[in-house]
């Protein structure tokens, strides 16, 4: 995705709900689902529970079948959010410090696009598990794609701070430097850093990487 399609996302005066959708799809389909191209490299797991629910490299399937078969938009998709979440959150009443729950209903939220929601209760389990790294990634890509690129890139340095080698950590600060603040060096030194204390890297992740740095370096000299 091109830093014009970001700019065209972002308004003035803050993102409007339909950027915010078609940012999020864009997002995904290149791979920034915050953070799971890196899927079993250095981050702590997602609960079991919770993992199941956590977009990978691609978008979240539409629930266009329960709409009649149209798209639905972001307030009948928070409907659908809020419905599911329902014995989530009555457990939650009994229990409010459960991490686990807090991280599913937070999946939930970022399933259907509800990044604001989704957020607050990532935040909520870091209260709980602040050393969670992988959690801490998928707040920041709640944070990016509700609009609030900076405080995205704070949650990603606070995981690097527990864990300086995180792939997905590392890779995530690239692309949100990169994309959202035109911070071309920055993502370089993420992604090189990436390649470095990530020697285990399988080739197609490697080559991932190096292609999005020559990308970088190409519209640099361009």
């Amino acid at each position: 995705m091109s830093r014009e399609a970001l700019q065209q996302a972002k308004g003035e005066s803050g993102w409007q709900a339909k950027h915010v959708y078609a940012m999020a799809v864009l997002c995904l389909l290149i791979g920034l689902a915050i953070g799971y191209l890196f899927r079993g490299s250095q981050s702590p797991a997602v609960p079991v529970q919770a993992a199941a629910m956590l977009p990978a490299v691609v978008p979240p399937p539409t629930p266009t079948s329960a709409m009649g078969g149209h798209m639905p938009t972001l307030d009948e998709m928070k409907q659908m959010a809020d419905k599911k979440a329902e014995p989530l959150l009555a457990k939650l009443k009994g229990d409010p410090s459960n991490s686990d729950l807090l991280i599913q209903v937070g999946s939930l939220y970022k399933a259907t696009h509800q990044f604001h929601e989704a957020a607050g209760y990532y935040a909520k389990a870091l209260q709980v598990k602040p050393k969670n790294i992988a959690i801490r990634t998928e707040l920041a890509s709640c944070l990016f794609y509700d609009g609030d690129a900076d405080g995205a890139i704070s949650q990603l340095q606070q995981g690097l701070h527990y864990d300086p080698k995180d792939a997905n950590s590392l890779f995530n600060l690239g692309m949100i430097k990169w994309q959202a603040k035109q911070d071309s060096q920055g993502a370089l030194d993420a992604w090189r850093e990436l390649l470095k204390s990530n020697p285990q890297l399988s080739a197609d992740r490697k080559a991932t990487v190096q292609k999005l740095m020559a990308d970088v370096q190409k519209k640099g000299k361009s």
